[in-house]
């Protein structure tokens, strides 16, 4: 107990960095997986491909690896980012190709008719887009998204791979320090829960009330 009550400033700083290496993320994936989203239902060739081609990418390369290449990768091209820099780029490109495709399908979900009606009455693709299709598509697609954003918060302990003293990394030099890695990596799972359940429980909440609207 001495250990925990000596290290717990240090996690809880730790869980601090954690959170913004989350929120970072969360939101940068979130505006570049709109505009994937956006290019996937186009009606041009070339935007629908090459978004296709970059969710491919994306959701079949392991996220370690997107940070092994963001941090490595980019520094032998001469360009030197912080452990905390790539770690921000990597899972946001990670974020944008699974939300691209959440919302994606959230759009196509919505039906046919709906776009057939804003056109008769003189809508242009983006404004019934934005007005008709896309209130329907956020409701549709937030259980979904806030699932994954629960995965994305756990996925950010990969971090402590390039050198990020998040919570998984402060843990773990703690740990090495106590020797007692059981009691440290005890505090560091309830840690994790205890900002995962909250997003966890609204997502169970949005799809009661989907079904119940159904």
């Amino acid at each position: 107990m001495e250990v925990l009550v000596k290290y717990l400033p240090s996690l809880a700083f730790s869980a601090g960095i954690t959170l913004l290496l989350f929120l970072g993320p969360a939101v940068i994936g979130s505006l570049l997986g709109l505009l994937v989203a956006v290019m996937r239902t186009a009606r041009g060739v070339l935007p629908r491909q090459a978004s296709r081609f970059f969710i491919l990418i994306i959701q079949g390369t392991p996220a370690l690896l997107l940070l092994f290449i963001v941090h490595y990768g980019v520094a032998t091209m001469g360009v030197r980012l912080t452990p905390f820099l790539s770690a921000t780029i990597a899972l946001s490109l990670y974020a944008a190709g699974f939300l691209g495709e959440i919302w994606r399908g959230a759009i196509e979900a919505v039906p046919r008719p709906q776009w057939e009606a804003a056109k008769s009455l003189g809508f242009g693709r983006m404004q019934t887009l934005m007005l008709l299709i896309a209130p329907q598509a956020i409701w549709i697609a937030l259980p979904a998204t806030v699932g994954f954003l629960v995965s994305l918060m756990k996925v950010t302990s990969l971090a402590a791979i390039i050198g990020v003293v998040e919570l998984t990394k402060s843990g773990m030099v703690i740990a090495n320090l106590s020797f007692q890695p059981m009691m440290v990596y005890g505090l560091i799972a309830v840690l994790y829960f205890a900002m995962c359940w909250p997003m966890s429980v609204l997502s169970r909440h949005l799809e009661k009330a989907q079904h119940a609207t159904r």
